[in-house]
């Protein structure tokens, strides 16, 4: 595709939405650790994602579904996680039918992301590039495409998380419009380069505009989509793409169906596609079709999570990060397992959501926090999820104890053999 230039005064508009739905644990008490109950709460998580699939997943991709095909200008991107599309298949097929439906119109793009939505990032090693893969994998399998925009984990990001996405053959990265990274009078509606990488384009979030629907569309008094319209047309033309993304939960489930947020959704695309002021853009198509405005220096890790923006939300106090440490040390020890299950176990703790429960934030940060966690507090999140990693801990053990009669054995039988054969 050509790049567009100044003389096309078009608003270019991406919409992407955050699918994800954690495996949640059990709980997991001091007289259960080493026995033979499982890590994960699967009733509870089918429970979960059957309501919220009845409440948001199935009415909100037949109202995109139905107006993608009465407007064909309307885009869509979705970031689904790995571990959301296992529970899908697992839990509610119908689900994932109704996403490869929407696949189906040409109109909606998948994202790459880490598998299991963790925090890989930030352990040593190739973990990161490993679970990014194999969540690249699963969406071909299920879409029919490999991802060509990446998309982290709560939008972490830092040039180093650039660079490694390049790396792995994405041309295209998002991250949030953090203040902080925005010198110079930048401004979050542009396409950037990053600094090593000129191949990569990087998409910044407009979180105000996104945040008026994600957590202030219920305190508005009476917001309408020619309102927000309004607020789009407000941008200058100058400034190439608007990027707005949330959850996707935020239609029927965070905002249910009686505060009006599916006619909200629907006045809001069915007046943006009839608008010719207005072109929606597929990630891809943006990163392909805007040229870089400059080059964006992150040198530090940002995100879309709480007032700080960085890594604090997962990380930000002893609590977490004894839990995530603890987490890390057990890597090469379940790598040299080489069990599949162990592995996929292990990872699945890795998911970023086991550490955001264990925020002791206060203020609006801290009701977000527990509007989405399933314990009384973050100490008994902390709690759980140490006693969770201790019996993993304990079984881990006991597997490798039980290998090491069968390695020594196979090891005197290769050495008898190698004798007589002599």
């Amino acid at each position: 595709m050509s790049l567009l230039n100044n003389s096309d005064r078009s608003r270019n508009l991406v919409f992407y939405f955050q699918v994800h739905q954690p495996r949640r644990l059990r709980t997991v008490r001091l007289f259960d650790i080493g026995t033979d109950s499982g890590l994960f709460d699967d009733q509870q998580n089918q429970q979960i994602l059957e309501r919220v699939a009845a409440s948001c997943y199935l009415p909100t991709n037949q109202l995109l579904l139905k107006l993608i095909k009465k407007y064909p200008g309307i885009k869509i991107a979705f970031s689904i996680s790995g571990v959301t599309l296992d529970q899908f298949e697992a839990f509610a097929p119908e689900v994932l039918e109704s996403f490869k439906d929407l696949a189906e119109t040409g109109s909606v793009e998948f994202l790459g992301e880490t598998y299991y939505h963790s925090l890989a990032t930030l352990i040593p090693g190739h973990e990161f590039e490993i679970q990014t893969l194999k969540h690249t994998e699963l969406i071909e399998k299920h879409f029919g495409k490999r991802p060509t925009v990446f998309r982290n984990t709560e939008l972490i990001y830092s040039d180093d998380v650039g660079r490694r996405a390049a790396l792995l053959g994405f041309k295209g990265v998002f991250t949030d419009g953090v203040a902080r990274v925005l010198s110079n009078d930048k401004s979050p509606n542009q396409v950037y380069q990053h600094p090593t990488e000129e191949g990569l384009s990087i998409l910044l979030r407009n979180f105000i505009l996104s945040d008026d629907i994600a957590f202030r569309f219920s305190h508005y008094s009476g917001l309408t989509a020619d309102q927000y319209i309004t607020w789009l047309k407000d941008i200058p033309t100058h400034e190439r793409v608007v990027n707005v993304a949330m959850d996707y939960e935020t239609f029927g489930e965070h905002h249910k169906k009686e505060s009006g947020i599916f006619q909200f959704l629907e006045n809001m695309l069915s007046g943006i596609a009839s608008d010719s002021t207005f072109k929606m853009l597929t990630p891809t198509e943006a990163v392909d079709t805007i040229k870089p405005q400059a080059v964006l220096d992150c040198p530090h890790f940002v995100s879309w999570a709480d007032n700080e923006r960085d890594l604090s939300a997962w990380v930000g106090n002893d609590l977490q990060r004894d839990a995530f440490e603890t987490l890390v040390k057990l890597d090469s020890s379940v790598k040299a397992l080489n069990d599949a299950e162990t592995l996929k176990q292990w990872r699945l703790l890795q998911t970023s959501d086991h550490f955001y429960y264990m925020s002791t934030k206060k203020g609006t940060d801290g009701t977000i926090h527990n509007y989405f966690s399933p314990y009384p507090s973050p100490y008994e999140a902390f709690i759980n999820y140490m006693n969770a990693l201790t019996d993993f801990s304990v079984k881990l053990d006991l597997r490798k104890s039980l290998l090491k009669p069968v390695k020594a054995r196979k090891k005197k039988a290769k050495s008898l053999l190698e004798g007589l054969t002599a």
